[in-house]
């Protein structure tokens, strides 16, 4: 069985997975509307998916004709409730709060088609509870993506006490259709990768702020000595430090203390240093550059 691409695909939240997920649907032929109340938000996002797909040309992965009508496919919109009509899919990636995404799956699912799939983003929320919401939860499903999408092949597909083996399925085959592997893992705090990820990330933190070595020397550590593309510090500071301190708590609330946040995570989060998306994390960035040498530094603490 193959996924329908001229079903509409409804992606909620134009940051960075948003964005990508939407370029990874538009790029594989399924029309797919990003949508944010945000309205700034969809114009980088947009500009983004250009880019992306700009760049794609002038490595030769894609052809001119073919980012064209990528980009055909793809469009806009503030509104949830007309973007979502009549969809045969919905990814959400709005913020790590439970609440938040109850309510925009809960307007979302009111629209859509009757047997469309509707999927979260999230990388540690309880799908089951998420799925509480709507009146069809056989058809919800976790569909975690990975940060930078156009380049990590990998979807957690997340079961829920109620997701169908049917929708889990079909999900298989959204996979396939944009050209990621998928792993289906029970629901748990965390899953597989992101409950690794808080823990890795979190020590980093508390290697940092105990002065162990420089945050240059500690992502260098784990890119050369364990092959990973990133260390946890830079990426800590892609994700967006908030984001990351939403996970801890939410895994020190149901798994126990040690994914208590390292205090220096709390301290940069009060003070704004979120990572990329603020110019300064652990990092400082420059036109999303990161700046040489400009790892925060322990006597800095």
């Amino acid at each position: 069985m193959s996924a329908d691409k001229s079903n509409k695909v409804v992606v909620v939240g134009a940051g960075l997975m948003g964005t990508g997920i939407a370029h990874a649907f538009a790029s594989s032929g399924f029309e797919t509307v990003l949508v944010d109340t945000n309205a700034e938000s969809l114009k980088r996002a947009y500009s983004s998916i250009e880019k992306i797909l700009g760049d794609g040309m002038r490595l030769g992965k894609v052809t001119a004709e073919a980012a064209q009508a990528a980009f055909a496919r793809l469009s806009i919109n503030g509104d949830l409730t007309e973007a979502a009509a009549g969809a045969h899919v919905l990814v959400e990636t709005v913020s790590e709060q439970l609440a938040v995404k109850k309510a925009v799956v809960a307007q979302a699912a009111a629209v859509m088609a009757h047997n469309a799939i509707i999927a979260s983003n999230t990388s540690a929320l309880s799908v089951t509870e998420i799925a509480a919401s709507i009146p069809v939860p056989d058809r919800f499903i976790g569909m975690h993506f990975f940060n930078p999408v156009h380049k990590m092949k990998l979807v957690e597909l997340v079961r829920g006490l109620a997701t169908s083996d049917e929708t889990v399925a079909r999900t298989k085959d959204l996979c396939d259709a944009i050209g990621k592997t998928s792993i289906t893992v029970n629901e748990s705090p965390g899953l597989t990768t992101s409950r690794m990820s808080a823990l890795l990330g979190n020590e980093a933190m508390y290697m940092l702020q105990e002065g162990t070595a420089t945050a240059e020397d500690i992502d260098t550590a784990l890119r050369m000595g364990f092959n990973h593309p990133m260390g946890p510090l830079e990426l800590g500071d892609l994700t967006g430090w908030d984001t990351r301190l939403s996970v801890l708590r939410y895994l020190h609330e149901t798994l126990g203390e040690k994914f208590r946040p390292c205090p220096l995570i709390i301290k940069m989060v009060g003070a704004g240093r979120l990572g990329r998306k603020t110019g300064h994390g652990v990092y400082k960035y420059e036109d999303g550059n990161r700046v040489p040498a400009s790892g925060l530094k322990a006597s800095a603490l």
